[in-house]
């Protein structure tokens, strides 16, 4: 399928553009490259260098390339050409890297999907895409094949991935052959017995492509990624080639700091996210680097690869910058040398920057964006001009508008908090399928982030919270992220979440979940006091309900709707 790229908007006033780091472009080439061509150019010029590291086995790229190759050639012979959908579950591992580019090379569309959701969470995404072929981890085959056995699904060919045949022999033979419990433990958690699914393996191992079989163009689609927002119905974002390149491209402008073919970036992100997948998986490889990869976020898998060998390159989301501190400083690992560290998703923390910076001697700066900008639209200067508790300016050919909240059309007065809403060649063109969910998310071409914003006279932007989770209580509008930062630094108190209780007289109560510290108590009175001393009464929480964790996604961000659930009513 073929769809026109968000094209990059007439030039406006760009006030943001003094706070770019020296050397990064405002205007950029994006040129008609895909990612295929991205891809060929990194075997190309880094043939010799690693491209992927997991559990310590080292991939080159030259050996990825060829990989790529044979495995496009066995998908073909299964059927699978241009248009076709592709379906991906797995965890991040080199044959999640090798998938995505060789299906690509066909001209296929990719499907990112949760390895860990479940058949009933599946289906309606399946039955959407219409994916014949499914290549998944081997531990949740039965998963798959019960997708298959319903109705409305595509699937023909189901394709089992193997984690162990990614890992160094002498790693890989101990695993399946030795009959210590431990390493039995550490199996199962990688891999599990399946001799009834054809193998992934058999594809890498084959003959490869040849070389003149078409290449897809810019505009086709080259990716879809589920995302249900706050609505929770799943809708299938396009990215086009055009979308994720320019992406990449703007992501290298903002870093012009890093050193193609020297660069390790840590893949713990998964690559069923937008972020996970654009920031490793395309700008990691467009940038020649050594993909460091890890099925899980685990710090017991982190930190061998840190010992070793540390990346120089982070994205990552706070939850695990705070657990690399912490497990670092137990082990005795030095972060100094990592440069560069990108944090999204959630809410950055101004003391976890300065811990951070202070541990690598590097930066660490948020950025914003969402799943339909494929994702990033807004960063944080990659230099000692970003700005703690800001998600920072406008990327390259990247125009924004804060829109009233009841009304895309009309602007908000300066200064004021409104619907963020973007153009740039790196948003979407629409959801699969689903014309209706793409009118209403593409307003005269300015995409609807659906978050509110409030931008500073020189043009940083400050995350106030989703629309759609604002909560109406006495007439007053309450921004659960406002009260959440005052929470969170009251006495005993770990982490919290709030959310609005519908009140019998109408309209909403503001109600607060909290997580204690260690050894603390839940003590209304003096959390109360603390939050009353920073924000007006209406906003100041009527209630608050102990859990002992939020519920969150594979991300870590902590999910309102869940918590909203699992406290009312």
């Amino acid at each position: 399928m073929t769809v026109d790229a968000g094209d990059t908007p007439e030039t406006l006033d760009r006030p943001w553009t003094v706070h770019y780091t020296p050397g990064t472009t405002h205007d950029l080439d994006y040129g008609t490259a895909t990612l295929c061509d991205q891809f060929d150019r990194a075997v190309r010029d880094h043939h010799d260098r690693p491209a992927t590291e997991f559990f310590g086995r080292l991939t080159s790229y030259s050996e990825l390339g060829s990989r790529v190759r044979r495995a496009a050639e066995g998908l073909r012979l299964l059927g699978v050409d241009k248009g076709d959908r592709v379906a991906v579950l797995l965890p991040n591992c080199p044959q999640g890297v090798v998938v995505f580019y060789a299906a690509l090379r066909l001209g296929a569309i990719v499907v990112e999907h949760n390895p860990l959701y479940t058949a009933d969470e599946l289906e309606a995404p399946f039955v959407d895409h219409g994916a014949k072929v499914v290549v998944t981890w081997n531990v949740i085959t039965d998963v798959v094949q019960d997708l298959a056995n319903r109705p409305g699904t595509a699937i023909e060919h189901i394709l089992a991935v193997d984690l162990l045949d990614a890992c160094p022999t002498a790693k890989r033979l101990a695993l399946r052959n030795l009959p210590v419990p431990s390493l039995r433990a550490s199996r199962a958690k990688l891999s599990r017995a399946d001799t009834h699914t054809p193998r992934w393996a058999a594809l890498e191992t084959g003959p490869e492509l040849d070389f003149s079989h078409p290449y897809p163009s810019s505009t086709d689609v080259a990716l879809i990624l589920y995302t249900s927002g706050t609505t929770g119905t799943p809708k299938g974002a396009m990215l086009t080639h055009a979308n994720l390149v320019a992406n990449s491209t703007q992501g290298k402008a903002w870093v012009p700091g890093l050193e193609p073919g020297r660069e390790r970036f840590l893949a713990s992100l998964p690559m069923f996210h937008a972020y996970g997948v654009t920031m490793c998986v395309v700008f990691g490889i467009a940038q020649g680097a050594r993909l460091q990869l890890v099925p899980t976020p685990d710090m017991d898998l982190i930190m061998p690869i840190f010992a070793k060998e540390l990346p120089t390159f982070i994205p990552a989301v706070p939850p695990i910058y705070t657990r690399i501190l912490e497990e670092a400083d137990r082990r005795g690992i030095s972060l100094q040398g990592i440069r560069n560290s990108f944090s999204g998703a959630m809410s950055l923390p101004a003391d976890l920057i300065e811990r951070w910076e202070a541990a690598t001697g590097g930066l660490l700066v948020e950025g914003y964006g969402m799943t339909e900008s494929s994702p990033i639209t807004v960063g944080n200067p990659m230099s000692t001009a970003r700005r703690a508790g800001s998600i920072g300016v406008p990327f390259p050919d990247t125009d924004i508008r804060i829109a009233r909240k009841d009304d895309p059309s009309e602007d908000s007065p300066a200064g004021e908090p409104g619907e963020l809403l973007v153009k740039g060649p790196q948003v979407f063109p629409g959801y699969w399928n689903n014309e209706q969910a793409t009118a209403e998310t593409l307003h005269d071409g300015w995409l609807r982030t659906g978050d509110v914003v409030v931008q500073d006279s020189d043009g940083f932007l400050h995350l106030v919270d989703r629309l759609k989770e604002m909560i109406v209580t006495g007439g007053f509008n309450v921004y659960p992220s406002e009260v959440e930062s005052v929470l969170r630094t009251a006495p005993g108190v770990a982490d919290c979440a709030v959310v609005g209780r519908a009140a019998s007289g109408g309209g909403e109560q503001v109600v607060a979940a909290v997580v204690l510290q260690p050894g603390a108590s839940l003590d209304v009175d003096a959390i109360r006091a603390h939050c009353k001393a920073s924000l007006a009464g209406y906003k100041v929480p009527r209630e608050f309900v102990e859990l002992d964790e939020l519920p969150a996604n594979p991300m870590g961000k902590v999910l309102r709707k869940k918590v909203a659930e699992a406290i009312n009513p």
